[in-house]
């Protein structure tokens, strides 16, 4: 089976790496990539939406730096001595916002995981996960998101953190990606509960049995923190572990929010130097 996954790119140096991440990661798999840029020629989405017509001089122009980004993109991946047999490099212009294109491209190719970077041309240091990517990972509910922050090795993970509250009824299909991509890094799964109270109830110990079921054949291990902050919690585990991977399900309005809504996410993104996987809650 062939491997669907979708690039994003603005052509910043960021979304490079994402791309060099992403062929790192199914080095030995057979994969089609689709790299994806958003034809949007200006910060204002009304101008765009005015003045952005096939035939208009600034719909062109557009047209023009998009196809040229994605040429050379296209060249730098394909034709050079790191190029890989099993890989397949497609590419996408579209004229569109980044979360209807994303959409639109994951629903038309089956895609099954967006690999992205986390920041773009207004490269910023004062969070490592740019406004977008945040809103990738929140809005485009029907596929994974595993975002790439500048700092990111390349290389294959060898330890995931796995943050729950142990609350969510846990399905193989919501964990699929998660197992599969600690299956071919040969990676350990780092379980990481985060609590105030040190016992858990009779709902946390039947979902820790699901997510056993679930993780049986690979790598993984519990750890409690006692804590009041999440994000801090996690950014201090991963950093004194040297973890490679930080993975989670997006419940909406919950989890994820407890987390990456702003400004909890400034805290985070300081900090944290490691790829970010979003798998998402199949009821919303």
């Amino acid at each position: 089976m062939r491997h669907k996954i979708l690039l994003p790119t603005d052509f910043s140096k960021n979304s490079i790496k994402a791309i060099n991440y992403a062929r790192e990661l199914y080095k030995n798999e057979y994969c089609d990539f689709y790299i994806l840029n958003v034809l949007w020629a200006t910060g204002n989405i009304l101008d765009s939406l005015l003045n952005l017509k096939p035939g208009s001089e600034l719909y062109e122009t557009a047209k023009l730096n998009s196809e040229n980004g994605l040429a050379s993109v296209f060249d730098m991946i394909t034709m050079n001595d790191s190029a890989n047999p099993k890989h397949n490099f497609k590419v996408i212009s579209q004229f569109s916002n980044v979360i209807d294109g994303i959409k639109s491209i994951v629903d038309k190719k089956d895609i099954e995981m967006v690999v992205m970077g986390t920041k773009g041309k207004t490269h910023s240091r004062a969070t490592a996960f740019g406004s977008t990517a945040i809103y990738v990972m929140e809005k485009v509910r029907n596929c994974p998101i595993l975002v790439v922050p500048a700092d990111a090795e390349i290389k294959l993970p060898k330890e995931i953190v796995f943050p729950s509250n142990y609350r969510t009824n846990f399905k193989q299909r919501e964990l699929i990606h998660l197992y599969n991509i600690a299956q071919k890094s040969n990676a350990n799964i780092a379980i990481l509960h985060i609590t105030k109270e040190e016992k858990l109830d009779k709902e946390q110990e039947e979902n820790i049995n699901l997510l056993k079921e679930i993780l049986e054949g690979i790598s993984y291990k519990f750890h409690t923190l006692t804590s009041n902050s999440i994000q801090s919690s996690i950014n201090v585990f991963v950093k004194s572990r040297g973890s490679d991977m930080v993975a989670f399900i997006n419940k909406k309005h919950s989890f994820f929010g407890s987390i990456f809504s702003s400004p909890m996410v400034k805290e985070i993104s300081y900090h944290l130097k490691v790829p970010i996987l979003a798998m998402h809650n199949l009821k919303n």
